[in-house]
């Protein structure tokens, strides 16, 4: 990961009760507000941020795998859906499917993803930030902060807004 993300990370770990009071804020927003606003500064953000420079998400954490990401995982790797889960996954204290480690085995030397057309749904869809009502969602976009740059500097952003 370059310097410049991890700056945004560790920033937005020293701001955590910064971006609790500022969630607390955009609570009182209309929703359809919101999810603009987190829409157009996900879409700022993903011009300036590049995954494959970082790969943070894949590095240290794991999605969820439903059942049809495990079904569609298997099928890709032309394997049983028992066997990969056997393979790959266990039961978490949420009791959701998740990796057995950290980094994703499927996440290669120079961060492409070697399973991406099938890749689970919650890595389809990270960071979540451009999803409509993302205000159910602020528990987790505030721990994505601390994961992925593009979050951390959708605070930054936010925040920079709020002040002017």
């Amino acid at each position: 990961m370059n310097d410049d993300y991890k700056k945004l990370i560790e920033s937005a770990l020293s701001k955590k009760e910064e971006n609790k009071k500022l969630l607390k804020q955009l609570r009182k927003q209309k929703d359809n507000k919101i999810d603009n606003l987190f829409h157009q500064l996900h879409e700022e953000v993903f011009d300036e941020i590049d995954c494959l420079q970082c790969a943070n998400c894949c590095s240290t954490s794991s999605p969820i795998f439903y059942q049809r990401d495990i079904e569609r995982l298997a099928k890709h790797l032309k394997m049983k859906p028992g066997a990969f889960i056997e393979q790959y996954l266990h039961i978490d204290e949420d009791n959701d499917y998740v990796l057995n480690e950290t980094p994703c085995p499927f996440l290669m030397p120079d961060n492409y993803c070697m399973v991406y057309n099938a890749r689970p749904t919650a890595c389809r869809e990270y960071p979540h930030t451009n999803r409509k009502r993302i205000k159910q969602i602020f528990s987790l976009t505030l721990k994505n902060s601390e994961i992925c740059p593009a979050v951390a500097l959708i605070f930054e952003k936010i925040n920079q807004s709020l002040d002017k």
